[in-house]
């Protein structure tokens, strides 16, 4: 895998400054088609042996191409902030829109190197970390993310000579790190943990290409090359999605007619509805101000029938909350800005930190319920969203968030006649619009995709609860308790 960038393969001068001219011009050419037709965005991610040049290199891409239109991207360590939000979430935050180019140091491989480079790597954990990695850069390469790896690398005495070089002079001594100076010692084993996190994540649509790192001006030409080609060759087609741990077995249930069998007789009277609601909401205030809830959050995903009661269910909810530690966002159609980048990125955007609690009036299900009815997003994209939704949801449980989400169902009759209640309240009037009509008529094709939606996303991780909501009173102490049910559950409260 490296011996031919461990030769040292050398540029001369003459053969460089020619190569320089070509790949200048036609990597700007690249960059602006790829801008102008705005249909991907290119993720460059750089890694390999420290003090192989890296900086050099992307500094020197940044001055061959328009710096305006590259976004260039170091993570070290997570930092106190980071390290309250599931692992990936830096990342999503910081991918590019389409028709931009990103560079990235310090990526998403880096737990994976450095069990890598372990003096016993275990392998089980191994195989973990690099399906994890493939999993998500599946997801961002089936949702308009072009991904190009490229691992440095150089022979151990190259890498000894260059930062004995860099170091003889003041003006470029600063360009060694004193991980750079550690290399050699561990020289042996970096090399295995490159060929561990190449052998397992090398993939046609986010591919490795080793970098002949020795001599500046190979590795130059080596990295430009490698670009331009990304950036003509376009994206590669992705393959059927890797399964993901709700996928391979976590489901709690595969009924698809959930919905069509619900009873909405059930009720209750006014006062034992104010009883039962100041108890529930106690408990969930008392639940979310104990010291075990910081190092947890709270994920709560509304989903429903229009009037079925989602904004009311909500209200009793933030009833017990401290405003400070809540956010509510009401999902809509994404905006501009939101399409130009993977359609998870706008929730992965709102993902709570410990100690805070998420609404989301409407959710990522959105891709499989109206996009899927309204014919808006292409069947392999909706059919491919379950597994990506289950996988963004295992990622948060496994960071310590509670995910709860709600279908809040009501039955045709009810929904009529809270249509025509809100078309003659002067206070309702905004809550009914043509397109609840519109979709009304399309209660069967909804009906069926709620029922998949549920039957393929109901894990023992992120349990669906279904509510039938024609008694609203009744339905909003449902929500409520098994909100609270579960956080004290969580928190050990039982």
């Amino acid at each position: 895998m490296f011996a031919e960038a461990e030769a040292d393969p050398t540029l001369s001068r003459e053969a460089f400054k020619k190569e320089e001219t070509r790949l200048r011009t036609a990597l700007v050419k690249s960059q602006y088609a790829q801008l102008q037709a705005g249909e991907r965005a290119l993720l460059i991610v750089i890694a390999g042996i420290d003090g192989a040049g890296k900086g050099a290199t992307v500094n020197l891409l940044n001055e061959w191409m328009d710096p305006r239109h590259i976004l260039t991207q170091g993570f070290g360590a997570p930092d106190e902030l980071e390290r309250q939000y599931p692992p990936l979430w830096r990342y999503w935050n910081a991918l590019p829109a389409k028709g931009r180019t990103a560079i990235v140091f310090g990526s998403w491989y880096a737990p994976l190197l450095f069990e890598g480079a372990r003096k016993r790597p275990d392998t089980d954990r191994l195989d973990a970390l690099a399906a994890s990695i493939r999993r998500f850069e599946d997801q961002l390469s089936a949702n308009g993310v072009q991904i190009l790896k490229l691992w440095f690398h150089l022979s151990p005495e190259a890498q000894k000579t260059r930062s004995k070089r860099l170091l003889a002079s003041p003006e470029t001594a600063w360009q060694v790190l004193p991980e750079d100076l550690l290399v050699q010692k561990h020289f042996d084993r970096l090399r295995e943990s490159g060929h561990h996190a190449i052998s397992r994540t090398d993939r046609p649509h986010a591919p490795w290409v080793v970098i002949p790192s020795a001599d500046d001006n190979m590795r130059a030409v080596s990295a430009a090359r490698a670009v331009l080609h990304a950036l003509r060759r376009g994206a590669v087609r992705v393959p059927a999605p890797s399964p993901t741990p709700a996928d391979a077995g976590a489901r709690r249930s595969g009924r698809r007619d959930v919905l069509g069998k619900l009873d909405y007789r059930g009720s209750i009277d006014k006062d034992d509805y104010e009883d039962r609601l100041g108890v529930l909401q106690g408990r969930l205030a008392r639940a979310l101000r104990d010291p075990a809830f910081r190092q947890r959050a709270l994920v709560l995903a509304f989903e429903g029938q229009d009037a079925a009661g989602k904004g009311g269910a909500i209200r009793r909810v933030t009833q017990a909350l401290d405003a400070r530690r809540y956010e509510i966002t009401p999902v809509s159609a994404p905006s501009p800005h939101e399409l130009l980048r993977p359609y998870l990125w706008r929730f992965w955007r709102r993902v709570p930190r410990q100690g805070r609690v998420a609404i989301f009036d409407r959710s990522w299900y959105g891709r499989v319920l109206v996009e899927r009815v309204e014919e808006l997003t292409p069947a392999a994209a909706w059919k491919r969203a379950y597994g990506e939704i289950n996988d963004f949801e295992s990622q948060l449980v496994g960071h310590g968030a509670i995910v709860l989400k709600f279908w809040l169902a009501i039955s045709r009759e009810e929904q009529l006649k809270r249509f025509r209640e809100r078309e003659k309240s002067p206070y309702k009037t905004f809550k009914i619009t043509q397109d609840d009509w519109r979709n009304r008529r399309k209660w069967p094709a909804y009906l069926g995709a709620a029922n998949e939606m549920i039957a393929r996303t109901d894990t023992l991780a992120a349990p669906w609860r279904i509510v039938a909501t024609d008694d609203k009173r009744l339905a909003r102490l449902q929500v409520l308790e098994h909100i609270v049910e579960r956080v004290e559950k969580a928190l050990g409260r039982e």
